[in-house]
C-alpha cells in the first residue's frame, strides 16, 4: 500500500473523530463519510488505492473487521433481550430472514440474467444480513420504543451469523474454492460442526480466563483489553486450520464468550472485576468500529469506484428492490399477528441496511471467479452503497418522525403493543 494512501486514511479517520459528535445529529453518517472519502482516494479520484495492487490488504482488513464485528455483535446479545422482546427478533430471524433470502433469489432471477441458479442464490444470501451501524440513529434514538430499538439491535447482531451456513453451502454448490471440491454438504457439515466446536471452546475459555484474571486482579487493565480481541482471532485461525469457516467460529465464540461472562449471579461478581471486564469489552467494541470504518473507506476506494465506472441499470434496479420489497415484505409477513401498528412495521422493514457482512461475503465470492462475477460484484457493491446513503441520510429524520408518532399514539392508546413484549 502506498504511504500516501495510509496518510490519507489516517487523515480521514482523525478528521471524522474530531467532528463525530456534531455529525451524529445530521444526515451525514460515518459510513457515508468513509465511503465518499474512499471514492476520493481510489481510482476515480487520487488513485492512491487500487484493487489489483492492494488485494491482500483489502481482504485482510475486511475479513478482520467482519470477524471482530461478528464476535462483538454475538457477545452483546443477552438472553433477557430475547425474553423481553419475546418474538420480535425471533420472528425477524426465524421467518423474516429466510424469506428475505428466498425473495432476494427470486428478484435476482427476474432482474439479473446470465447468472446460474447458485449464483442467484448467493446474491439473495449475501444481501440478506443487516448492519445496524449504517443507521445507528434509527436504533439509538430514545424516542423510538425500546421494543423496536432492542429488536433491531438483536436482529443485526445475530442475522449475519445465521446467514453464514447458507453462504457456505451456496458458495460450495457454485463451485467456489476448496469448499467446491469438498462438495456442498461436506463443506456445510465441516463449517457447522468443526467451526462451531472451535468457536464454542475458544469463547468459553477466553471468557473464563478474563473473569478469573479480573476478579483476582492478576492482570493489568491494558492486557485484559488485549485479551478480548485475541479470542475471535484465535477462533478464526483455528477454524481455517481445520478447513472450517473462520466467520462461523468467531460468531459462535462471541455467543459463548458473552454467555459465560454473564453466567454468574451479580452477587458472585466483585465490583472491581466486573468494571474491569466492562472496560475490556468496550475496547474491543471500539476496535471493531475502527476496523469497520476503515473497511468502508477501502470499499469506496477499491470496490465501489470500479463498479460505478461500469454501472448497469439491472444493478440499480436490483439494489432498489433489495432495500425495499425484498426486505420489507418478509418483515411484514414475519410480524403478522403481533399487533404492531403499520408505522412500526414500516419502520422495522425500512431499517434493514446492508453493510460490512455483505461486502465481505461478496468479495469472497468474487475472488472464487464464479460465472458472472462482474455483475455479481457490481450488484453487491451498488446495493451496499445505496444503503449507506439512504439509511444513513434517513435515520435521524425518520427516527424523529416515528418517535413523534409513537408519543402521540401512546397518549391516545395506553395499551399500545409497542410499549410491551410482542406475543
Amino acid at each position: 500500500m502506498e504511504p500516501w494512501a495510509v496518510i490519507a486514511a489516517g487523515t480521514v479517520v482523525g478528521g471524522y473523530a474530531a467532528v463525530s459528535r456534531r455529525l451524529a445529529s445530521t444526515v451525514v453518517s460515518g459510513p457515508m463519510v468513509f465511503v465518499a472519502c474512499g471514492l476520493l482516494i481510489g481510482p476515480p479520484g487520487l488513485d492512491l488505492l487500487d484493487r489489483a495492487h492492494d488485494t491482500e490488504i483489502t481482504r485482510a482488513l475486511l475479513e478482520s473487521a467482519l470477524a471482530l464485528v461478528l464476535f462483538t455483535g454475538a457477545a452483546s446479545v443477552r438472553r433477557r433481550d430475547l425474553r423481553r422482546e419475546r418474538s420480535l427478533p425471533v420472528r425477524l430471524l426465524a421467518v423474516g430472514l429466510p424469506l428475505t433470502m428466498v425473495l432476494g433469489w427470486l428478484a435476482a432471477w427476474a432482474v439479473l440474467p446470465g447468472l446460474g441458479g447458485w449464483e442467484l442464490a448467493l446474491v439473495g444470501i449475501v444481501l440478506a444480513p443487516t448492519d445496524a451501524a449504517l443507521g445507528q440513529q434509527a436504533v439509538s434514538d430514545r424516542r423510538v420504543p425500546a421494543l423496536v430499538r432492542h429488536g433491531l439491535n438483536v436482529e443485526s447482531g445475530l442475522n449475519d451469523g445465521i446467514v453464514l451456513p447458507f453462504f457456505v453451502l451456496a458458495l460450495a454448490a457454485a463451485g467456489g474454492g476448496e469448499h467446491g471440491r469438498q462438495g456442498p454438504l461436506a463443506a456445510l457439515l465441516l463449517a457447522l460442526v468443526a467451526s462451531s466446536a472451535v468457536g464454542l471452546a475458544a469463547g468459553w475459555l477466553g471468557a473464563r480466563v478474563l473473569r478469573w484474571s479480573a476478579e483476582r486482579d492478576r492482570s493489568t487493565p491494558g492486557w485484559r483489553q488485549l485479551l478480548v480481541p485475541v479470542v475471535p482471532a484465535t477462533a478464526y485461525a483455528l477454524c481455517v486450520v481445520v478447513d472450517g469457516s473462520g466467520f462461523i467460529g468467531a460468531w459462535v465464540a462471541g455467543l459463548a464468550f458473552g454467555s459465560v461472562l454473564r453466567g454468574t449471579t451479580p452477587a458472585d461478581r466483585p465490583a472491581a472485576g466486573d468494571e474491569g471486564i466492562r472496560h475490556s469489552v468496550e475496547f474491543t467494541d471500539r476496535l471493531g468500529e475502527l476496523l469497520a470504518s476503515l473497511s468502508f473507506l477501502l470499499f469506496g476506494a477499491v470496490i465501489l469506484g470500479p463498479v460505478l465506472e461500469h454501472l448497469d441499470w439491472r444493478m440499480a434496479l436490483y439494489a432498489v428492490l433489495s432495500l425495499t420489497v425484498v426486505r420489507m415484505i418478509p418483515v411484514a409477513v414475519s410480524l403478522i399477528g403481533t399487533g404492531l401498528r403499520p408505522p412500526t412495521v414500516a419502520y422495522v422493514g425500512w431499517f434493514g441496511p446492508r453493510g460490512l457482512a455483505s461486502v465481505v461475503f461478496g468479495l469472497i465470492a468474487f475472488e472464487e471467479q464464479l460465472p458472472g462475477t462482474a455483475l455479481f460484484s457490481g450488484v453487491i457493491a451498488l446495493t451496499v452503497a445505496l444503503s449507506v446513503c439512504a439509511h444513513g441520510a434517513s435515520a435521524v429524520f425518520l427516527g424523529g418522525r416515528y418517535g413523534s408518532w409513537y408519543a402521540d399514539a401512546v397518549r391516545g392508546r395506553p395499551g399500545l403493543r409497542e410499549k410491551g413484549p410482542v406475543p
